[in-house]
């Protein structure tokens, strides 16, 4: 047996049990990562700026926000070069090594994000309904060494992406992809898989018995009326909607695929439709950078209170501003 007909059984053995179609959803991703960065990146950057310089001291879940905010750093890093390939009609211009990378960035910041906003949560969870418990008296330097253990199982989930070949030739089109109609799904990936169905799935039943414990509990102890509470509250919900909003669509479009792949394997336009579906819906993943800021002021009542004394002169000077543009109408 020859080295081309190893070589052809290899490609047949890895890609495509169905030939990928036109992509219906290029124009919708580019507007969707077009608004990330626009938006996206100067928010994060204030954020960023907040944290650094206008926090007169730092909690365990001001340390838990900072870290968000990396994490959101990483897929404003990714997404011009995505735009890039949306551009292209799917053409990966830049190399299989930085193509693993970028792949790579992008789940990380999956993870991490996932990761924080969890245990944001539990911080609330904790300090509302087990107040005297340890994990609520957690110390910042415990809290920096769970956080440094945190990146370091999200980073070793995720290091599959940097030693498989993600780079596919589909004739003159070179396709940078972690999820694709795999033959024989490489072991690495398969790694790669099972951590993106069980990171959202086991945070986000976390995140929804810790909404309903926070409610049941304050409820039966007649605190849900106190404003400290309804904060809690508010933080909770609203972490369990930017999560859900953000991840859930690709994980059902993700298995729908699966469940077409395997029990009607033969079924290939159904499969390329929900394989475009998934992909739109990763758009919802690349927004979480965007909504974050949401999370950051309902956590957190410093962060709120910087973010006031930040806005605040903004608009004492426009006021002023408006005040002398009126006086010198008026001469």
């Amino acid at each position: 047996m020859d080295s081309v007909t190893v070589s052809t059984e290899m490609k047949n053995d890895t890609f495509m049990h169905c030939q990928s179609t036109a992509d219906f959803g290029a124009v919708y991703m580019c507007i969707v990562m077009i608004i990330e960065m626009i938006v996206g990146l100067p928010v994060n950057l204030v954020a960023l700026w907040i944290f650094c310089f206008r926090m007169k001291f730092w909690k365990p879940h001001t340390l838990f926000l900072f870290n968000l905010v990396l994490a959101d750093f990483l897929l404003l890093i990714s997404v011009p070069f995505r735009i890039d390939l949306e551009i292209r009609g799917e053409y990966w211009v830049f190399g299989q090594v930085w193509c693993r990378m970028n792949l790579f960035m992008l789940a990380v910041n999956r993870s991490a994000s996932i990761a924080f906003m969890t245990v944001v949560a539990l911080d609330r969870y904790f300090k509302v309904v087990h107040p005297h418990h340890c994990i609520s008296r957690i110390t910042l330097t415990q809290s920096g060494w769970l956080t440094g253990l945190m990146w370091t199982v999200v980073i070793a989930l995720r290091i599959p992406l940097l030693t498989t070949n993600l780079l596919y030739q589909d004739g003159n089109v070179s396709l940078c992809r972690s999820f694709s109609s795999y033959n024989a799904v490489p072991l690495g990936l398969q790694v790669h898989y099972v951590a993106f169905i069980a990171e959202f799935f086991l945070p986000w039943l976390l995140l929804l018995f810790c909404s309903a414990r926070i409610a049941f509990s304050l409820h039966k102890r007649r605190m849900d009326k106190q404003k400290r509470v309804r904060r809690a509250i508010r933080a909770i919900g609203v972490i369990s909607l930017v999560f859900t909003i953000c991840f859930m669509p690709s994980i059902l479009t993700g298995l729908g695929g699966v469940y077409i792949k395997y029990f009607h394997p033969k079924d290939c336009n159904t499969y390329n439709v929900i394989t475009h579906i998934f992909k739109m819906s990763i758009g919802f993943t690349y927004l979480n950078s965007t909504l974050d800021p949401f999370i950051y002021s309902f956590s957190s009542s410093m962060f709120r209170d910087a973010l006031r004394s930040l806005i605040s002169p903004l608009s004492f000077t426009k006021k002023n501003v408006r005040a002398a543009s009126d006086t010198t109408n008026d001469r």
